[in-house]
């Protein structure tokens, strides 16, 4: 899986996801598991976990941009692709079988620290007996890997699907997509899918409030932040193309528009109607981005500095004025733009800082 930033240019839809590989591995997989569940579940010691009232909340039948997938009973063997689903099935007490690997921004075991710590609590910590099994999503999405655990649903929830790879995973198990734009998909709306198909709608909806209140404690104590009209973007200075800005279809500017920030007209402006996530512009009308903050990722220090030198760049009013914020840690860029009820708390006593020193700047 490529980085969370700009994967594809000049689409409406992220394209993280590169050939699913050989098709006759794939159906060769896939026919074993179609074998496997046609006498019935297959045990499991990483189940579900949901209280057996739960189950009567079955068929459950969600909606999605390839039709609808119906549910028939509680899943107890569930699988994940992409970001945010397995986050999402962790936050509320269900252990995956199987998930991705984080390939970017993640740590030494292709994890997360958010991540880490819930398996932890739930006595599933990656190298204990209940650890969920990782797969590799570097060439795309593994489904040999996924069809050996013999799931009973897969979740994608916040995921870039295509048409094509749908009726693949669904050869194997019920899929939940993502219900409209690729990788468009809120962390409220996810966990709210999510618990759905798992049987857990009243822990999903705990889970949104208790999140939003916990981002609304941390956010009250950087007061500066309020109102400021910002930009988040990808500012590349060794790159002709040179600027893209996310629109208010990215959860980047979903999450700061929610703790009280204003998406910069000019983003708004150029991006009514668009279904893209991202759009590019033109390093030579770079001061045309007026707004209070911009913030980007780097990849390191020395990038941040040739930002601020560059003569094209350094002309992007925000900058100028002392209020870019760039960071460089992958992992804090994970969190905020694969943005789940697990990855937002974790980000907040470190970004929230980083949005405030660039706030003081404002004038």
């Amino acid at each position: 899986m490529t980085s969370p930033l700009f994967p594809g240019r000049n689409t409406s839809r992220r394209t993280p996801f590169k050939s699913a590989g050989k098709a006759t591995a794939v159906l060769a997989a896939a026919a074993l598991t179609l074998s496997a569940c046609s006498t019935g579940p297959a045990s499991s010691t990483t189940g579900a976990g949901a209280s057996s009232s739960s189950s009567s909340q079955f068929p459950v039948t969600i909606d999605h941009v390839y039709g609808e997938t119906t549910i028939e009973k509680q899943p107890t063997r569930v699988a994940t692709v992409s970001w945010v689903n397995d986050d999402v099935a962790i936050a509320l007490g269900v252990v995956p079988v199987g998930l991705p690997k984080n390939e970017w921004g993640g740590n030494e075991q292709g994890s997360t620290p958010w991540k880490d710590a819930a398996l932890e609590d739930l006595g599933a910590g990656f190298g204990s007996d209940k650890a969920p099994v990782q797969y590799s999503e570097a060439d795309g999405i593994n489904f040999t890997e996924i069809a050996k655990l013999t799931p009973d649903v897969i979740l994608a929830a916040y995921s870039g699907l295509t048409e094509e790879d749908y009726k693949k995973l669904n050869e194997i198990a019920p899929v939940v997509a993502h219900p409209e734009l690729a990788y468009g998909t809120s962390w409220q709306d996810s966990t709210s899918i999510i618990g759905k198909a798992l049987g857990k709608d009243t822990e999903a909806a705990k889970l949104i409030s208790d999140t939003e209140a916990t981002i609304k404690e941390k956010v009250a104590e950087y007061p500066q932040i309020a109102g400021k009209s910002f930009i988040y973007g990808n500012l590349e200075p060794a790159s002709a193309d040179g600027v893209n800005v996310y629109t208010a279809n990215d959860n980047r500017p979903r999450f700061l528009s929610g703790i009280g920030m204003t998406l910069a007209p000019v983003v708004e402006d150029n991006s009514k109607g668009s279904q893209k996530f991202f759009i590019p512009w033109s390093a030579e009308k770079a001061n045309e981005l007026e707004s209070d903050i911009f913030i980007t990722w780097v990849p390191d220090a020395a990038t941040k500095d040739s930002i601020k030198s560059n003569p094209l760049l350094g002309q992007i009013p925000a900058i100028k004025k002392g209020a870019l914020v760039a960071d460089s840690d992958n992992t804090l860029t994970l969190s905020i733009s694969a943005s789940s009820p697990l990855s937002l708390p974790w980000s907040l006593d470190t970004f929230l800082p980083q949005l405030a020193t660039a706030a003081d700047a404002v004038k």
